[in-house]
């Protein structure tokens, strides 16, 4: 697998394996692939945190999306990172693409100077990648979530250190 910048051409490919990647998950709206179509277009997205690992014969087996969100507390706003969605296309799933993405991802983002990524996911999946609750951390969501599903990471050392607060997702997220 390569993984790699997605490029405008990708798009179409992206859009339809998103879509099949969530056709048939329990905990999902089944709006992802409208989700990144919409981030594409924000002042959320981060051209260089849109990757897509490729196999051998061309074919964009999966795909990755980080986003700017920030931690906001009253008195003060942290920028971090949100990570979603991760899609892989079916038949390449359980072969740790994914896990190749967000390793990629993670690094570009420590190189474009960010200090960490929050997200919504499965709790026996991230923490394989240094991702913990983020109540941990002090840092709370604007909806109810089981405690266990809301992580983060931190990409430097102290990434998340008293940057306590409630997450605000960019508006394509939907929520208020």
């Amino acid at each position: 697998m390569t993984i790699r910048k997605e490029e405008e051409k990708d798009y179409e490919a992206v859009f339809k394996l998103t879509e099949e990647a969530f056709r048939d998950r329990e905990h999902s709206d089944h709006q992802e692939h409208f989700l990144v179509e919409k981030l594409r277009k924000s002042e959320a997205f981060i051209s260089e945190l849109s990757l897509v690992a490729e196999d051998e014969n061309g074919t964009i087996a999966g795909h990755i999306l980080f986003t700017k969100l920030t931690v906001e507390n009253g008195t003060e706003t942290f920028e971090s990172l949100a990570l979603a969605p991760v899609s892989v296309k079916p038949e390449y799933q359980n072969q740790g693409i994914g896990g190749q993405l967000i390793l990629e991802g993670h690094r570009i983002a420590q190189q474009l100077g960010y200090q960490s990524v929050i997200l919504i996911g499965h709790e026996n999946y991230y923490p394989k990648f240094g991702y913990k609750k983020t109540s941990n951390f002090g840092i709370s969501f604007p909806f109810e979530i089981p405690e266990v599903n809301g992580m983060a990471v931190e990409l430097v050392k102290d990434g998340l250190k008293n940057k306590k607060g409630m997450v605000k997702y960019p508006k394509e997220f939907g929520i208020d």
